[in-house]
């Protein structure tokens, strides 16, 4: 066998162990990683790291906190993998360590829960005189967009994030919050009303290019949570 063939050989054996893995679903990834597969769990995250940013973000507001945060969830979730029973869905059990740590971090800062925001938020987010004199740029835009996200009371950016941007259904966020789906129906319907012709339509954006989590920070991610696997 020429070194040509040998090399496409490998090749295609390396496509369909991955092409093999992708197919697994979340619980047999579970299984196999509880049976001793440790190396399964990257692509575990790599599969939910997305989520489980948006969702953090949502609580801590900061990016490099946001990080330490998901990495400190997904070793939680590791250790206590034996305790996932799969009567709920991974990303669901995941996505509630990951709520827990959050909170954890913001703590003793009372969480907030208020229905109404403050004179000079709602001011700054309902405002939607144009400026001529200032075109935006769509990178500036975007991070406008964040910002006022970012300054919706908790209780309503929470919902935002998991329902609108992160695409969950109206049960899933309920039992992801831990509260009633005619509540998470409020919150979203409050929070859309007050985002509504004054940001996101504005800018010409789509909720799901928002708070990305890039192929480099999912890369360092996954590399420093299997490090710290590694050293249990």
């Amino acid at each position: 066998m020429n070194r040509k063939n040998g090399d496409s050989l490998v090749m295609t054996a390396i496509i369909a162990d991955l092409k093999s893995r992708d197919a697994l679903t979340d619980n047999e990834i579970i299984r196999r990683v509880i049976a001793g597969e440790t190396s399964l769990f990257e692509l575990i995250m790599r599969r939910h790291n997305q989520r489980i940013y948006r969702t953090v973000r949502a609580i801590v507001r900061d990016e490099a906190e946001a990080e330490d945060v998901m990495q400190q969830a997904y070793i939680n979730a590791y250790v206590h993998l034996g305790q996932f029973e799969e009567r709920a869905s991974f990303s669901t059990w995941m996505t509630r360590i990951a709520i827990n740590e959050a909170f954890a971090r913001v703590r003793p800062r009372p969480l907030r829960i208020a229905d109404d925001l403050d004179e000079t938020a709602m001011e700054q987010i309902q405002s939607n005189d144009p400026d001529p004199e200032q075109q935006l740029a769509a990178a500036e835009l975007r991070v406008l967009v964040e910002s006022e996200i970012a300054a919706l009371p908790e209780s309503y950016r929470m919902v935002l994030m998991l329902r609108e941007i992160e695409g969950l259904d109206t049960r899933e966020v309920a039992e992801c919050l831990g509260v009633s789906e005619d509540v998470v129906k409020t919150r979203l319907y409050r929070a859309r009303e007050i985002l509504r012709e004054n940001v996101y339509r504005r800018a010409g954006l789509t909720f799901e290019s928002l708070f990305t989590f890039g192929h480099s920070r999912c890369d360092r991610m996954v590399a420093n949570v299997m490090e710290s696997i590694g050293k249990l």
